[in-house]
């Protein structure tokens, strides 16, 4: 049992529900144990553990436990939100366990830490993940790894709340690291072929550049400032020089592991290829919860990064460049989980904007809304792909589930998940009154104000003014939405509108998912279609509404204002001005779905046996702008050879193997095979030796 420590000040949320806070991980991974040791009895009992009706011998203890772990967590966490909201809470409620590393000046604790931005985070991982595990229980109800998959499914979650339940950043780096061993084990689950392998060993090389880069920031921190906690180091940043070469590099050495955990340029190549796991991972760790990892962190650590403009500059135009990147690679993929992979990454793309502008709230605004709509496309492309699987599995069939290509006409036999997704599209494309347009409009009108009056306008970028670099990240901003616009409405056209291309055979047995698949994507629906309703623009008739710009406060308020206040009134604009920009975003949204309405016609497609190769520029984007090709002949294949000639033949079988080993077994062998000729046993030739060594040295006296 572990001992709290209570501090000595009484907090607000001293003596309530609050006190239970280590429940919250510690369910999931109650959940990861039983599981995992059910997964480990089958195998034990008869191999893969599936009798003849198809269903592993666990399922049931299973589908109940994965679930219900979850479904306490997120109870636990809406009680804890309840006290948190009735209490007044100037600072973050912290419980250290015990001594984690006390070594010397290196002081961390194995410790907790509840605030109003920690809570966000709780409820969209407990609330989507609970979804996500119930949609589980229908979607993989036949695989023979089914405990195997809720136990890393727990341990995801587990790892996550650590991750931004941590008091300091070393406790946070544990749960980001586990993270990302869970997404390794997640997208190889189904790691007997060698496609789904290869893409989890990517997903886990790539994390790992990221991270080198968290782990810099993290020795500079303590090397300068002497403390990792985050009170501690938020209490000594005003003591590092404001823009200068140390806070910046720890932002930008910070922000590098966020561009590998979160898919950010250069580091974004790994998630496309994490779509070979479940579908319903990559709605819980593609889309709602892992890969928005870094976007919390920069959040987090909001007070070093008001303080290094130069970084946020960086962190703002790395983003844009993503969400535009990404989105025009987006316009060409077939695959329907790819399409949302490269939407997920341009989407990231927006929350980093916020964040990098130093709209803190903004940034996580854009991370609610989006876990809600991309959780529902993800988990609507499942159930998609469920009912094609299904299909073609009666027809013993093998054509492409997942290609865009064998769809076509699917609202007539799911209507319900049809509905579902055109809300998550409008959301996600900027619409109103769906949640995306009020986060994503919030993000794009913060890049352009604070171009004009912030810290950020007034530093420099390799000699360009900050202020033209984050008009150049709002107009990428805008460019990116009218992409997202087109590619969604592409997706939706060719899955769910024209003619069927399924087959005649396999018509007959497309059907909607259970409804333990399709009461999730219900309550997606309603986060997609109201959740942007947390803040709203004073012009509008329920506005103003900052809920969420009041919650957040106590935590980035401070930073928020520091990055817009280089002016009096800085980071504000005129009544008239915010009409205009929600205007233009309004407009490039639905100028973006008439244009694919107008120019995409579903019934010219044909299945993908019979379709035609890309050509010219559309090659180009399905290929993804050959950007694996290039990482493969630039770093892949000469680190390979590096290896293989230089360190395994050369220094490897060579040096160690060849010199020191077989060398050293050979020297010992000749003068062995030198003692062995001179001990022949034999009397007169050891006389002979004898008189011949002294003759050699009365000869060497004698003509000294």
């Amino acid at each position: 049992m572990m001992l709290l420590q209570v501090a000595s000040q009484a907090h607000p949320l001293s003596g309530t529900v609050a006190e239970w806070v280590w429940l919250l991980p510690v369910l999931p991974l109650l959940g990861f144990v039983i599981n995992g040791g059910l997964a480990l009895l089958g195998l034990r009992a008869n191999g893969d553990a599936r009798p003849a009706a198809g269903r592993h011998t666990y399922a049931g203890i299973v589908s109940v436990v994965g679930p219900l772990v979850l479904v306490l967590s997120f109870a636990l966490a809406v009680a804890i939100f309840g006290a948190m909201r009735g209490a007044h809470m100037e600072a973050p409620f912290i419980r250290n366990y015990f001594d984690w590393m006390p070594v010397g000046d290196l002081q961390i604790g194995a410790a907790l830490q509840l605030d109003q931005l920690a809570m966000v985070m709780v409820l969209v991982i407990t609330g989507i993940g609970m979804l996500i595990h119930i949609f589980s229980v229908g979607y993989m109800r036949d695989d023979p790894g089914y405990p195997r998959y809720f136990a890393y499914l727990n341990l995801f979650v587990f790892f996550m709340l650590v991750l931004v339940l941590g008091a300091n950043y070393p406790v946070l780096f544990v749960g980001w690291e586990g993270v990302g061993l869970c997404s390794y084990l997640l997208i190889g689950f189904w790691f007997s072929d060698k496609v789904n392998a290869d893409a989890g060993k990517k997903a886990f090389i790539v994390n790992r550049i990221g991270d080198f880069g968290f782990l810099i920031a993290m020795f500079l921190l303590f090397a300068h400032v002497g403390v990792l906690d985050f009170r501690g180091v938020e209490a000594a940043a005003p003591s590092l020089a404001f823009g200068g070469w140390l806070v910046t590099a720890i932002c930008l050495f910070m922000f590098l592991g966020c561009a590998g955990k979160s898919a950010q340029i250069p580091l974004y190549v790994w998630l496309p290829d994490a779509m070979a796991g479940p579908t319903p991972v990559s709605a819980l760790i593609h889309a709602a919860t892992m890969v928005t990892a870094g976007v919390y962190l920069v959040a987090r650590s909001a007070f070093l990064f008001s303080m290094a403009p130069v970084a946020g500059l960086v962190v703002a135009l790395i983003g844009g460049l993503t969400a535009i990147f990404a989105a025009t690679i987006g316009l060409k993929q077939w695959d329907i989980k790819k399409v949302l992979a490269y939407s997920t990454v341009s989407q990231l793309g927006y929350m980093f904007i916020g964040v990098g502008v130093g709209a803190y709230t903004a940034g996580i605004f854009h991370l609610v809304t989006h876990a809600f709509f991309k959780g529902l496309l993800f988990l609507g492309a499942g159930s998609v792909i469920y009912a094609m699987h299904a299909a073609y599995h009666h027809t013993h069939r093998h054509e492409d589930a997942q290609d865009m290509r064998n769809m076509g006409g699917m609202r007539r036999f799911m209507p319900l998940t049809w509905v579902l997704m055109w809300i998550a599209t409008l959301a996600i494309a900027g619409i109103p009154p769906f949640s995306g347009f009020f986060s994503k409009d919030e993000v794009l009108a913060a890049a352009f104000t604070r171009a004009g009056q912030s810290t950020l306008a007034d530093a420099y970028l390799f000699g360009v003014p900050g202020g033209t670099v984050l008009y150049l990240v709002y107009v990428l901003g805008l460019a990116s939405a009218l992409l997202t616009a087109i590619y969604m409405t592409r997706m939706m056209l060719y899955t769910f509108h024209g003619s069927n291309r399924t087959g005649e055979g396999e018509q007959q047995h497309l059907r909607e998912a259970p409804w333990v698949m399709t009461g999730p994507l219900v309550a997606l629906g309603v986060g997609s279609a109201f959740a942007g309703w947390l803040n709203l623009p004073a012009i509008l008739p329920l506005g103003p509404r900052h809920t969420l710009d009041h919650w957040l406060e106590p935590v980035v308020g401070a930073p928020t204002a520091l990055t817009a206040q280089a002016t009096a009134g800085g980071g504000e604009h005129s009544a008239g001005m915010e009409i205009t920009l929600i205007l233009i975003a309004i407009l490039v949204a639905v100028g973006g779905i008439v244009y694919a309405f107008a120019r995409l016609k579903p019934e010219r497609l044909v299945p993908k046996a019979d379709s035609p190769e890309d050509e010219g520029f559309g090659l180009v984007l399905a290929n993804k702008y050959y950007v694996d090709e290039v990482y493969d002949a630039a770093f892949v294949t000469p680190t390979y050879q590096l290896s293989r000639i230089f360190l395994w033949k050369g220094v490897d079988t060579g040096l160690i193997d060849g010199l020191m080993v077989n060398g050293t077994s050979a020297l010992a062998r000749g003068l062995g095979w030198v003692g062995s000729r001179l001990q022949t046993g034999a009397t007169g030739t050891y006389a002979w030796v004898l008189v011949a060594g002294v003759l050699a040295v009365l000869g060497a006296v004698t003509l000294r």
